[in-house]
């Protein structure tokens, strides 16, 4: 599937989402297109670090208004996520497939305990991603403006964005009472 479709999606989506987003975390081994994808919001303040903990436990508290991972989750990351994390941020992962529903799950029970909204959304290729936000709701508080002033997208629009977080009927009874929405 095409490149632009995944960055796009991890970007904008959260982006989109902050009312703020001008203080952005990258966490990525391989962060080069994010972060390219990230500038296209010239307010933007982009900081790229390694898939590691110990770069992530040295940043400074409530710091980032928005944090795109690709890093494993696990319970550690999510802590010091919440204290980089400025009290309205907004968090976007990788996460297994939403066939694998225990997995998802416990993963969305870890993140339960940092943020009031947690939904999945379609990236457009097969796959999705999880947003966790501490304050606002990707379809109710989207920022319009910003996302229709985007320059040069090949996939990300603003109609995109709320339709990203519909879920087929399967998926809304699997995960009834898991996802905070």
């Amino acid at each position: 599937m095409r490149d632009f479709i995944y960055t796009e999606m991890m970007v904008h989506v959260p982006m989109c989402t902050s009312k703020e987003a001008k203080d952005i975390l990258i966490i990525s081994d391989d962060a080069q297109k994010l972060s390219q994808e990230a500038t296209r919001h010239k307010e933007a303040n982009v900081k790229v670090v390694g898939c590691s903990l110990n770069e992530i436990s040295s940043l400074d508290d409530d710091s980032y208004d928005v944090v795109i991972s690709e890093m494993g989750n696990d319970a550690a990351l999510f802590s010091h996520l919440n204290r980089i994390l400025k009290k309205d941020g907004v968090f976007v992962t990788k996460h297994p497939s939403l066939d694998s529903a225990e997995e998802n799950k416990s993963l969305i029970s870890m993140l339960g305990k940092f943020f009031k909204i947690i939904m999945p959304y379609n990236i457009g290729d097969g796959t999705t991603a999880l947003l966790a936000s501490k304050e606002y709701h990707p379809t109710a508080d989207i920022n319009l403006q910003r996302a229709d002033m985007i320059d040069g997208l090949s996939y990300y629009n603003s109609d995109i964005h709320p339709a990203a977080f519909a879920m087929g009927n399967y998926i809304r009874k699997e995960y009834l009472g898991i996802i905070k929405n």
